[in-house]
């Protein structure tokens, strides 16, 4: 199966055209309340600040627009028509997640997914269709944004978050393609996916080769280069077998999958957890009760994809070996040599698909002031045998995606920081972090937005109430007495 249609004929253009005025005529008929609420803070203050154009960053900042809160702008580092992981470092040709999920059209039936694919292909097809494409998932976020007219600016990364007293806006500094310009915001919306927890690294002991001999699934890879090399792949996640199955598809000769475990996992958590108790409710359970959840989804890890799997199994070229973790790792002869308990492989080039590191040190941007985030292990200790090291790094987030203190009065600014990626899971479950989850979390985290702007903001709303005085009755009245002082 391809990863994408090719592109829109003349008619599905049409088609697409047309359903993206149908999805603005739906939303002008839920248009209410229709006035913006929020104060200015002063000339070029942001309200919110999303930084991220993926699928989390653009249906937060539909959600925030629709609720009236209107100076929002979504911040992402790569050029316009690169943004996301579904067309740069997203391998498997489908999306993992089922072809039915809704969530970006926050209850907008002209703006679901079904919608888009069935104007664009037919109905027949979107019957048919099996999983949705993950080229055609980044063309329906593409139309997404285009339809709502959502306020992004590509090529802006994140270098600093700069902070004064508690409630004082943020000061955010973006390297540019005209140089670092510097945006004021009340609050701060981390949407940085799934490695905005720590980020993408070569583990020990694969770190000691040269960078040419070793690559990571969730990086760039030069899949052109490994045309009849030999190549060894670390892990077997979903990622893991989608890479090595794009190197054997660019001509690879041969692919070795070493596997820690002796079996392979095959239940997946993930379509447990696609239910409206779990996805919307799991935050709001003692610290207890979500640690049992979340460690035994950590611990029971994600299988492959029947699909992924059925990419590679008949392929001559493939070997798998389970019961294999790599206990060394050496450069000999012009090779690669991974040794195991069970054998030694040689190879010209490893991918290591081991996943992210959950360390806030590594995110640039919160560095300087990571340790003075509450995580996990600050806040909960879990019984013995339940531990898990990568929760227990997670930020210990409050209900509205917010970081906390470690120490209170030493960092305030940090609840002005809200994170909904990867580093969320811990406090909030899938919510926000997946496709399967964003349609509770971030809604949820909308109305905890607009909760601490509402709260902040008591006084001058209290104020606008008493100096209210717009009449909505004009007629003169008959009989009416003027009214005394004293009344």
């Amino acid at each position: 199966m391809p990863d994408a249609t090719p592109a829109p004929t003349a008619s599905q253009s049409e088609a697409l055209a047309a359903l993206a005025a149908e999805a603005r005529r739906q939303l002008r008929l839920l248009d209410y309340p229709r006035h913006p609420w929020v104060p200015s803070q002063g000339e070029g203050v942001l309200d919110v600040a999303i930084i991220g154009a993926g699928q989390t960053g653009l249906v937060t900042a539909h959600g925030l627009l629709r609720e009236r809160v209107q100076r929002v702008r979504v911040f992402d580092a790569a050029p316009k028509g690169e943004t996301g992981v579904w067309t740069t470092f997203a391998r498997m040709r489908t999306l993992r997640t089922p072809k039915h999920v809704t969530g970006p059209d926050l209850g907008i039936p002209a703006l679901t997914p079904r919608a888009y694919f069935t104007a664009r292909d037919g109905e027949a097809a979107w019957e048919s269709l099996h999983k949705i494409g993950r080229v055609d998932w980044q063309h329906y976020l593409d139309w997404l944004e285009e339809t709502l007219e959502l306020p992004v600016a590509h090529g802006h990364r994140l270098l600093r978050i700069g902070h004064t007293a508690a409630q004082e806006p943020l000061e955010l500094t973006f390297s540019t393609p005209s140089g670092e310009a510097v945006i004021r915001a009340r609050k701060l919306v981390l949407a940085t996916g799934m490695d905005g927890m720590g980020g993408w690294s070569i583990p020990a002991p694969f770190d000691s080769l040269p960078p040419a001999r070793v690559s990571h699934t969730s990086g760039h890879v030069d899949f052109g280069a490994l045309k009849g090399r030999r190549i060894l792949v670390v892990g077997a996640g979903a990622s893991a077998f989608d890479n090595l199955a794009t190197a054997l598809e660019a001509g690879a000769a041969h692919a070795i999958m070493l596997v820690r475990r002796r079996q392979m996992p095959r239940v997946n958590p993930f379509r447990w957890m696609e239910q409206p108790g779990f996805l919307g409710q799991l935050y709001s359970l003692p610290d207890a009760m979500r640690w049992r959840f979340m460690q035994h989804i950590f611990a029971l890890n994600q299988p492959p994809p029947q699909e992924s799997w059925n990419r590679v199994a008949e392929d001559p070229r493939f070997e798998l070996h389970m019961g294999s973790p790599v206990t060394a790792v050496r450069e000999e002869g012009g090779e690669v040599v991974v040794t195991t308990p069970r054998a030694e492989h040689r190879a010209d080039h490893v991918i290591v698909g081991t996943g992210t590191a959950f360390d806030l040190a590594l995110r640039p941007e919160l560095a300087p002031f990571a340790e003075h985030i509450l995580l996990w292990r600050d806040a909960y200790t879990p019984p013995a045998g339940l531990e898990f090291p990568a929760l227990g790094a997670c930020p210990y987030l409050n209900s509205d995606f917010s970081m906390r203190e470690k120490t209170p009065g030493a960092a305030p600014f940090l609840h002005h920081i809200h994170m909904i990626n990867y580093g969320s899971t811990a406090s909030m479950g899938l919510s926000g972090a997946t496709i399967s989850g964003m349609k509770y979390g971030t809604m949820r985290l909308v109305d905890g937005l607009c909760r601490r702007f509402w709260q902040e903001d008591a006084e001058h709303h209290l104020h606008t109430l008493l100096s209210y005085d717009e009449p909505e009755l004009t007629s003169v009245i008959p009989g009416e007495l003027p009214v005394l002082a004293a009344e």
